[in-house]
């Protein structure tokens, strides 16, 4: 493999693709990148191929939620996002949604973890969207853990969204 190096290739925080500075146009190029990507234990980004690796700059996550499918309600409800590069994950376990507050804005961000170490952040419409479907229950644990979280289930899994005060 060659030696690493950097490459001019970056991910805005709406999970647009640039090289150079420009919008990387093509689709299918980007999904290639796409496949490509790999996130090391330091939280650099990689595009990795057999030849080469170079390091890439992400501004938040690599990718972007753009649209959900629901499923059954409550306990029994499933949900999978559809990302901008058309890659469909269904929220469970193995891919778990978890919420981010912004340093800056104070707002939360939700994440769904895609594959491999690489996350999309959840856009505003969907996350409203699983809001709409979200339910408010007590919070699990001992004494003294009290409280009420709202969250949402799928694939047999709660996930908070927030904590509701009482």
């Amino acid at each position: 493999m060659a030696e690493d190096e950097a490459y001019d290739i970056r991910i805005g925080i709406d999970g647009t693709w640039y090289y150079h500075d420009s919008p990387i146009g093509r689709l299918p190029l980007v999904k290639l990148f796409a496949s490509v990507l790999r996130r090391d234990e330091a939280g650099d980004y990689w595009l990795v191929t057999p030849a080469e690796r170079g390091r890439i700059r992400v501004d938040d996550v690599p990718f972007m939620v753009v649209e959900a499918a629901f499923e059954g309600t409550g306990a029994d409800q499933t949900v999978r996002f559809r990302t901008s590069l058309d890659e469909w994950v269904t929220a469970g376990p193995g891919h778990p949604i978890h919420v981010r507050t912004d340093a800056r804005t104070g707002e939360p961000r939700p994440y769904i973890l895609v594959r491999n170490n690489l996350e999309a952040r959840i856009n505003r419409p969907v996350f409203y969207e699983l809001v709409e479907r979200g339910e408010s229950r007590r919070r699990p644990g001992g004494p003294g853990s009290g409280g009420t979280e709202f969250g949402l289930w799928s694939d047999g899994t709660f996930f908070p969204l927030g904590n509701l005060t009482d």
